[in-house]
C-alpha cells in the first residue's frame, strides 16, 4: 500500500467531520506509542513550553544518574539512548529556543560525566555533532536570542 502525501491527507481530514476525525485519532493512538506520546504533547504539554523543557531536563538527569559508567561501552550506549528520546522529544516540540536549551543541557550533563569525553571518538563526536546542531539553531533566532544564546554555547566549546 502507498501512503497518500500529506497535502491529500490534510484535505481529506477537512472534508471529514469532527467526530470522524475523533475516531481516526483514536485509532492513531492505539498503534504506536509515540502518536501517543505526540498527542499528549500538542493537547497537555504545547502551552506550557517552560514546563515541557524543565520536565525533560529532569528525565535527562535521572537518565544520567542511572547511567551505567563502568565501562566506555556502555557510557556511549546510554548516551545515545538519552539522545535518541532527545531528539524525539525535539521533534514533538519543534520550538528552536527548546532545542537549544535542551541540546545545551545534554551537553553540560556530558561534560559533567566522570569520563573524559575526548578519550572516545564516538562520544567526543557526538558532542561536536550537538554543538553543531545547536549553532544551526541559534542561527535561524531573532537577533537577541541570537547573542544571549551564543554566549552560552560558548561555555559549552
Amino acid at each position: 500500500m502507498k501512503s497518500a502525501s500529506v497535502s491529500e491527507l490534510k484535505k481529506e481530514l477537512k472534508s471529514r467531520e469532527s467526530g470522524e476525525i475523533l475516531e481516526i485519532c483514536a485509532r492513531l493512538i492505539k498503534y504506536k506509542k509515540e502518536n501517543k506520546e505526540l498527542l499528549t504533547y500538542i493537547l497537555f504539554e504545547s502551552e506550557d513550553e517552560q514546563g515541557y523543557i524543565q520536565g525533560n531536563k529532569d528525565e535527562m538527569d535521572v537518565q544520567f544518574e542511572e547511567m551505567n559508567q563502568n565501562t566506555l561501552y556502555y557510557i556511549k550506549k546510554s548516551v545515545r539512548k538519552i539522545l535518541r528520546s532527545l531528539n524525539k522529544y525535539l521533534r514533538f516540540s519543534a520550538n528552536l529556543e527548546t532545542e537549544t536549551e535542551l541540546r545545551m543541557y545534554f551537553c553540560k550533563k556530558m561534560q559533567d560525566l566522570d569520563v573524559d569525553i575526548k578519550q572516545s571518538n564516538a562520544l567526543n563526536n557526538l558532542y561536536l555533532m550537538q554543538i553543531k546542531k545547536i549553532g544551526i539553531a541559534i542561527s535561524k533566532m531573532h537577533e537577541d536570542l541570537q547573542y544571549d544564546y551564543t554566549k552560552q554555547m560558548e561555555k559549552l566549546k
